[in-house]
């Protein structure tokens, strides 16, 4: 008896990341890609990380606070 797999739908950002993927670009060209994503990505950590530390109300005093009292 044979296993079937079920694969669920390709999200937006996998199918636009394989229309990528169907041009052969140069290696800087790559790089650069990468770059980009990175700090995309990043940018969006960094986000919610403020949002995190926002809605709990943390200051400065209170992040020395918590890295002194390992």
């Amino acid at each position: 008896m044979t296993k079937q797999i079920i694969h669920p739908p390709l999200s937006n950002i996998q199918e636009e990341l394989l229309k990528l993927f169907s041009f052969d670009i140069p290696d800087a060209q790559l790089k650069e890609l990468k770059k980009i994503i990175s700090v995309f990505l990043l940018e969006k950590a960094r986000d919610k990380a403020d949002a995190i530390w926002d809605s709990k109300g943390y200051t400065e005093e209170k992040l020395q606070e918590l890295l002194n009292n390992k």
